[in-house]
């Protein structure tokens, strides 16, 4: 049976399998409702067919500032978090150029992120808002894979499992750092990962079983 076949009736994109979009996002607060996406960083994971050994490939990479309107841009605290300032936000690409760009560039490729419900909520959103729908690709979470990987760490939130891990990030909290810092969890996490699910299919399946887990 033609599995891509049926995920094309419902309107879901097949995965590349080999190639896999790491993504984070910077927004002007933390509620989905109200928030306006600013940023869009990502970078791409290319998983060898053969060794079935991955890696980050920094010439694979996407940054995009979004243009904000007047009234929707950031305030001081915000824009100290993120680094984005009110000129760089109203001097952005605009908003509908941009998502057609990420979504040009991303192809078939599963979007993994750290809390990704955030990452997609934003996205998706935008694209809603702005395009009149949504982006159809995959979307994974890694913490819970991380989590599934190191079951002995009682720990949620990225900075905990980059200290665990021995991840270091140049600047915290803006978009292509955080990029960068998710997927070298993912590099770290994956000769464990791998033993449970070693192609992209396993992967998101595995995935969305862990998410409906009750979790400490």
């Amino acid at each position: 049976m033609n599995i891509d076949w049926i995920k094309g009736l419902w309107g879901a994109a097949p995965m590349d399998p080999y190639r896999w979009v790491v993504l984070d996002v910077e927004t002007t607060g933390l509620n989905t409702r109200k928030a306006s996406l600013i940023e869009i960083a990502a970078i791409c994971i290319h998983l060898d067919p053969v060794t079935q050994t991955i890696k980050i490939d920094l010439a694979d990479s996407f940054e995009i500032v979004l243009k904000q309107q007047a009234n929707k841009t950031s305030d001081k605290e915000n824009i100290l978090l993120h680094g984005i300032g009110v000129q760089a936000q109203k001097a952005g690409i605009d908003p509908a150029t941009a998502l057609l760009k990420f979504e040009e560039w991303v192809g078939n490729s599963p979007l993994f992120a750290f809390h990704a419900v955030f990452d997609e909520a934003m996205i998706q959103k935008t694209f809603k808002q702005f395009l009149g729908r949504k982006l159809k690709n995959a979307w994974i979470d890694i913490e819970p894979l991380v989590a599934k990987c190191h079951p002995e760490v009682k720990a949620k939130y990225m900075d905990d499992w980059m200290q665990f891990l021995g991840i270091e990030c140049a600047v915290r909290h803006q978009a292509a750092a955080d990029t960068f810092a998710t997927a070298e969890i993912m590099m770290q996490i994956w000769p464990l990962l791998r033993q449970h699910a070693s192609s992209i299919e396993d992967i998101e399946q595995l995935e969305k079983r862990l998410r409906k887990l009750p979790r400490h």
